[in-house]
C-alpha cells in the first residue's frame, strides 16, 4: 500500500472524507442561512434556538462567531466542500500526492485546534450549546483523527523507529481513543450545564 491512498484503506479514508465533508458542509450551510436571515430580520428566531442553553443565534452574532471578520461558517463551506471533493476523488480511484495528504492533515490539525477553542468559548464564555456547531465539532475531530491515522499507517507522516510500537497501539485501539475524546467533550457539556439538564428531568 503506497501513500497515495489507493486500495481498500484508501477507499475507507475516501468514504470518511466524503461523509465528513458533506455533513460538515450541510451544517455550515444551515448556519449560513440562519445568519443571513438574522441579518435581514433581527427578530428572526433560528431553527436551532430551542432553549436558554441550546441555540445558535447568540453564538453567530458574537465576535467568536466572526473571528476573522466574517462568519466562521463561510470557512466551513469552503473547507468541507474541498474535503468532500477530494474524498470523492479517492473513492473513484484517484491518487493524491504525498504533499496533498500532508496539506490535508495540516489543515485538519488547524481545524481541530480551532474547534476546541470554539468548544471552550461556547461552554465558558457564550454559555450556549449550538447544535449545528456541535455537528461540525464531531466531523472535524473524526476527519483529523482518521486522516492522521491513515497518514501514519502509510508512511505519509514518518514514524521514528522508537515510536513505532506506540503508533501500532494507537492504530489498533483507534476507536476507543476516539470514543474517549468525544466522551471528554460530552462530559464537559454535561457538567457545564448540569443545572439545566437536571431541570429537564
Amino acid at each position: 500500500m503506497s501513500a497515495d491512498g489507493a486500495g481498500t484503506s484508501g477507499r475507507r479514508i475516501g468514504g470518511l472524507m466524503t461523509a465528513t465533508g458533506v455533513v460538515g458542509w450541510l451544517a455550515s450551510l444551515r448556519l449560513t442561512v440562519d445568519d443571513w436571515r438574522l441579518l435581514k430580520d433581527p427578530a428572526y428566531v433560528p431553527s436551532c434556538d430551542v432553549s436558554p442553553v441550546v441555540g445558535c443565534g447568540s453564538a453567530m452574532a458574537s465576535w467568536q462567531g466572526n473571528l476573522l471578520g466574517f462568519p466562521n461558517m463561510l470557512l466551513g463551506l469552503g473547507a468541507f466542500a474541498a474535503v468532500a471533493v477530494l474524498g470523492l476523488t479517492v473513492l473513484a480511484g484517484g491518487r493524491l500526492p504525498r504533499g496533498l495528504w500532508l496539506a490535508l492533515n495540516a489543515g485538519a490539525l488547524g481545524a481541530v485546534g480551532f474547534v476546541h477553542w470554539l468548544v471552550w468559548q461556547s461552554l465558558y464564555d457564550l454559555n450556549r450549546l449550538c447544535p449545528y456547531c456541535a455537528v461540525v465539532w464531531v466531523v472535524t475531530i473524526a476527519l483529523f483523527w482518521y486522516l492522521t491515522l491513515h497518514n501514519l499507517r502509510h508512511g505519509v507522516i514518518p514514524v521514528p523507529r522508537g515510536a513505532r510500537a506506540a503508533v501500532e497501539v494507537v492504530l489498533e485501539s483507534h476507536w476507543l481513543l476516539l470514543a474517549g475524546w468525544y466522551g471528554a467533550i460530552v462530559l464537559l457539556v454535561l457538567t457545564r450545564f448540569w443545572t439545566y439538564w437536571g431541570s429537564l428531568l
